[in-house]
């Protein structure tokens, strides 16, 4: 998922739009890749390099994760304290992908890829719902 994509779906005049819509994409990204982890969690296990228990557990928590935020992005209004805690996840998933990838993985080639852009994905969600809670959406 590309920077211009992300801006793009976040570009609005209504800056409480642009964060349901981040919140909406972080929702649809998480729960999508939260369904391939559980339901695919042996052959993607082989290809990343990661355990596919692990796979399965992450697959479940995000399945969760994204029914969570899609509830928050639903909301005419999201209230700025889930919002809150939502960015602050996504900055500690995506620092933690890294640290684990050089600390306890040792994933193969596609592993190493697709953990780096994940977290950068992941960055980019906390940057862009960050930047519309500041510019006033999450105001109550």
């Amino acid at each position: 998922m590309s920077a211009t994509l992300l801006t793009a779906v976040a570009r609005t005049a209504v800056p409480r739009e642009a964060l349901r819509r981040v919140l909406a994409l972080d929702a649809v990204v998480s729960a999508g890749n939260g369904l391939a982890y559980a339901a695919f969690s042996a052959p993607l296990g082989r290809l990343l390099g990661i355990g596919q228990g692990l796979l399965l557990g992450l697959g479940v928590f995000m399945l969760l994760y994204g029914a969570g935020v899609g509830l928050l992005a639903s909301r005419r209004q999201p209230p700025v304290f889930p919002v809150r805690l939502v960015v602050e996840g996504n900055y500690a998933w995506a620092a933690f992908s890294l640290v684990a990838l050089v600390l306890w993985f040792t994933p193969t080639t596609a592993g190493a890829v697709w953990i780096t852009a994940q977290a950068l994905v992941v960055a980019s969600f906390a940057v862009l719902q960050q930047l519309a809670l500041r510019a006033g959406s999450g105001r109550q």
